[in-house]
Order: structure tokens, then C-alpha cells, then sequence
């Protein structure tokens, strides 16, 4: 049985995680979304929440979806998983996951990393372009599913005017 991870934040899931998890799910017999619990980056919504609206959108039979710490590495080998699935969206996005590959083959050579390339329909899609959008009431309704629409709205009704969660900059211009 070959186990795959696709980590990530997750914050908040949209259609371009969920394509790449469908997908990987057809190559693997099982796939995890491993949904990291505290990155570098500040997050909009809470690991529990992450979690409850990747379980609730990613519904195909061999996916699971469970949070973690730590490096991913460690997790893969924590829960007996041969590889970790990455989405590839734009050029920018190779340099960094070529980085993150050697860093982890370097740690954990038995980890193959696989990068599938974005449907062209996701390619513009990002949490920090979504988070975006509906800090400032707009229309995510195509970057994400209709649970996520609410909980977006939700969260952002919660935290009122004065969030800092999103830097307002380059779509209120």
C-alpha cells in the first residue's frame, strides 16, 4: 500500500487543494491532508477549524484528513507514508518546493516528494488571494466550496474591521 501526505495550512482550503488531493487520490491507494498546525505565517482560521472544512469538502473514500506538528518528515514516517504530494501553481512556485524536496530528501531520502501541476481553471488560486477577497467582501464563491464561503464570512464578521489577518494592499487599490 502506498500512503501519501499532502501537507499544507490549508487556510483556507479552495478548489485548487481539493483538484490536487482528487487527483493524487487516483494515483495512491491513501492520501492524508496533513493540515500543519503552526507555520511561520499568521493564520485566518484555527487548526480545528482547517481541519473540520478539509473533512467536510474532501469526501472520496481514500482520503483522510488529520493535523500535525512538526517537521513533515517526521509525520511521514509517524503514520508509515512513502510520499509527500505537492501542488505546482506558477514558476515561483518550483523554486520553493524544489527547496523544500532537497531539504527533505536531505533529512528523509526513504520520502519521495510528487508535484502535480494545477488545472489551469486553480492556476490563480491561493489562501492569502481568497482570505484576501473576502476580508473585503468579495465573491470567493468560485475559489471555494460554500462551507468555506461561510466560514469565511463568519470569520471575518467575528473579527470585525480592525482584523490583521490579511494585509489589505494590492486588490483595495
Amino acid at each position: 500500500m502506498i500512503r501519501a501526505v499532502f501537507p499544507g495550512t490549508f487556510d483556507p482550503i479552495h478548489f485548487g487543494h481539493i483538484d490536487i488531493a482528487q487527483r493524487a487520490s487516483r494515483l495512491f491507494d491513501e492520501v492524508i491532508i496533513a493540515v500543519y498546525d503552526q507555520p511561520l505565517k499568521k493564520l485566518l482560521f484555527p487548526p480545528k477549524t482547517r481541519i473540520s472544512l478539509a473533512k467536510q469538502v474532501l469526501t472520496t473514500e481514500n482520503i483522510k484528513v488529520v493535523g500535525y506538528s512538526g517537521l513533515t518528515v517526521d509525520f511521514c514516517h509517524k503514520i508509515d507514508a512513502q510520499v509527500i504530494v505537492r501542488g505546482l501553481r506558477v514558476f515561483s512556485d518550483f523554486e520553493y518546493e524544489f527547496r523544500m524536496a532537497l531539504a527533505n530528501h536531505s533529512l528523509s531520502p526513504d520520502i519521495e516528494v510528487v508535484a502535480l501541476i494545477t488545472n489551469k481553471d486553480h492556476s490563480f488560486i491561493s489562501g492569502s488571494t481568497v482570505r484576501e477577497i473576502a476580508a473585503l467582501n468579495g465573491d470567493v464563491s468560485s475559489m471555494v466550496p460554500a462551507v468555506v464561503v461561510k466560514a469565511l464570512e463568519d470569520r471575518f464578521e467575528e473579527l470585525g474591521s480592525d482584523q490583521n489577518i490579511v494585509p489589505h494592499t494590492s486588490l483595495r487599490d
